[in-house]
């Protein structure tokens, strides 16, 4: 182990390189996404994740219409079917390297938009039949409509498997009936992207579960109600949280709500494979947290560093005591390895690998920015625990990354811990 000495040097290193970790190991176009996207967020998302944060605002539309403009949406939708991704390839590092910048500006107000489309698309690519990939695929590479999620039930969070969401078949499609929460910007989305219990033995398990695209509405508020002509009806009410606010994450109640059957994702195919269509998404998901987590850590980080050197305790300043550069070590290694780990499992993904991995790193990552975060507060002393500084924001943004995406306990139990037994036995 490095002693205090070893690491206060470090971190007079660190201070004495403003910050500057050195080469990322990123190729020349994926540096350059970088940068788009760096200068995008530090000029249209920075200026707003304040006022997003502490008026619990919905994400403007100055930072909806750069992301279209810059093709978000279309980084995980392949070329023939509109979106930015080459045809039979796989771009995660690119996702990873966005995520990363726009959750340095604010998580809630930008990081995590390119998500659930896509869960979404990676969903649709994985289960859709070929007229659903041309209709769905360009709309969401497009952002019109944007895109929800709603598979979280008020009893069955992570366990996916358990979902009772009632899906009836009629004559025409399909009745929903129950309850999602966790809905994340459900709200101002168009389309849905809905779990739903086809085959009412339980006994079944995941193998009763059918993935449905649910359509309705954007509403802007914290609350709609959506009634169909046939007399289904679909509302939602915004969940309060202390932090990640932007999104908005809703509880949803299904009373009747009618899907046609051209909706159920591989239409006849799809029915009772929705289980793994969701999984296929959340593969990306998964590594996208990570993303969103070093982004999250990179402001901390830059924050805990300027105000280290700019403010004066006992007549000098707080990055001149060991105490604090030992903390500023700590968190440049932190960051550092947590960057190039989630590079490197993207690489492994964009390979055909690393489904084991991406729920590896994202235990790693998530847990290491709420470290980061919280010494990032502690460094600023009584003005990190007040509103006007980021500092609270980025701490309180952190503590949700280790829950949604897959809590770490069951990603630890029952999938990186089951997955190392298995293959010691």
């Amino acid at each position: 182990l490095l002693s205090a000495t070893s690491l206060a040097q470090l971190g007079r290193q660190v201070v004495d390189n403003a910050g500057d970790l050195g080469d990322r190991g990123l190729d020349e176009d994926k540096l350059m996404m970088a940068d788009t996207f760096r200068l995008f967020a530090s000029e249209v998302v920075q200026p707003l994740a304040q006022d997003i944060h502490r008026n619990n605002m919905i994400i403007p539309d100055e930072i909806l219409s750069g992301v279209r403009e810059l093709g978000c949406f279309g980084l995980s939708v392949p070329e023939r079917y509109g979106g930015l991704l080459p045809d039979n390839q796989e771009d995660s590092l690119g996702m990873i390297v966005v995520t990363e910048e726009l959750s340095r500006a604010s998580l809630g107000g930008a990081g995590s938009l390119i998500t659930r489309p896509e869960i979404m698309a990676r969903a649709l690519m994985e289960g859709g039949t070929e007229d659903q990939k041309r209709y769905w695929l360009p709309r969401i590479a497009d952002g019109e409509p944007l895109c929800g999620i709603a598979i979280t039930e008020p009893d069955y969070g992570s366990d996916v498997a358990s979902a009772r969401l009632k899906a009836t078949r009629n004559q025409e499609g399909w009745l929903l009936n129950g309850s999602k929460t966790w809905s994340t910007f459900a709200g101002k989305s168009g389309v849905l992207l809905t779990l739903a219990r086809t085959d009412p033995d339980l006994s079944l398990g995941h193998r009763g579960l059918t993935l449905f695209m649910v359509e309705k509405p954007a509403f802007d508020g914290e609350e709609f109600s959506f009634e169909q002509e046939g007399g289904g009806i679909l509302t939602g009410q915004a969940i309060p949280t202390v932090g990640y606010r932007g999104m908005h994450s809703f509880s949803l109640f299904f009373d009747d709500f009618f899907v046609p059957a051209s909706h159920v994702v591989g239409e006849g195919q799809g029915i009772g494979k929705g289980f793994y269509y969701t999984m296929r998404g959340f593969m990306g998901g998964r590594i996208q947290t990570a993303a969103r987590a070093c982004g999250v850590m990179q402001a901390g980080f830059e924050a805990a560093l300027k105000y280290a050197c700019d403010r004066k305790v006992f007549g000098q300043p707080v990055a001149d005591y060991q105490l604090t550069l030992v903390k500023i070590a700590k968190m440049a290694m932190y960051l550092g390895a947590s960057r190039q780990f989630t590079y490197k499992v993207g690489r492994m993904m964009d390979e055909g690998g690393g489904a084991i991995d991406s729920s590896l790193v994202k235990l790693l990552t998530c847990k290491l920015s709420e470290w980061l975060t919280r010494e990032a507060m502690q460094i600023h002393g009584g003005m990190g625990y007040a509103e006007e500084t980021n500092a609270s924001r980025y701490w309180l943004d952190a503590r949700v990354l280790s829950i949604f995406e897959g809590t770490e306990e069951t990603l630890a139990l029952k999938v990186v811990g089951r997955n190392l037994i298995g293959q010691a036995s």
